[in-house]
């Protein structure tokens, strides 16, 4: 089963969003299992698209209540970590696909490079890749995110 860490910004813009839902649509009509942080913004809409197709959300919440979750979440998996939280929702996926964000998201994406995930960047940070052990791809569409994830998954 193919796991994909969708992670951005809890204040989608109006891009980020369709970005985000096409995103989730995407890989669940690959088959794949979205994870993510399971509130609002890039999370909701990710999760909503993959809902939308009948595919498998998973939200690691920050908090205890499992109610924290946006309505789209299948498995919310309620941590009482806080922004620790980050670590486990970036090294869930096999692959992460970031989208906008903030410090939070960029946080993520260091745990997802120390552990060797592939990221792939949809309007995201830009990193030094010489620095790091792993890959940080820069995609121009949800489309094509989607593929450059389940390319690296399937290596």
């Amino acid at each position: 089963m193919i796991r994909i860490s969708v992670i951005g910004t809890r204040a989608a813009n109006a891009i980020e969003a369709e970005q985000a839902f096409e995103v989730g649509r995407l890989i669940a009509e690959r088959g794949g299992v979205l994870i993510c942080g399971g509130l609002s913004g890039v999370m909701e809409h990710a999760a909503r698209g993959a809902k939308e197709v009948g595919g498998l959300t998973i939200g690691i919440l920050p908090g205890y209540d499992p109610a924290q979750a946006n309505r789209w979440i299948d498995i919310p998996i309620s941590t009482g970590m806080t922004w620790a939280r980050n670590v486990v929702v970036a090294t869930s996926g096999q692959a992460v696909i970031a989208i906008g964000g903030g410090p939070g998201t960029l946080s993520e994406i260091a745990y997802a490079a120390i552990e060797g995930r592939p990221v792939i960047a949809l309007g995201s940070w830009e990193l030094d890749t010489d620095r790091l052990d792993s890959e940080i791809i820069s995609a121009s569409s949800p489309q094509e995110a989607v593929d450059r994830a389940f390319d690296r998954i399937n290596i």
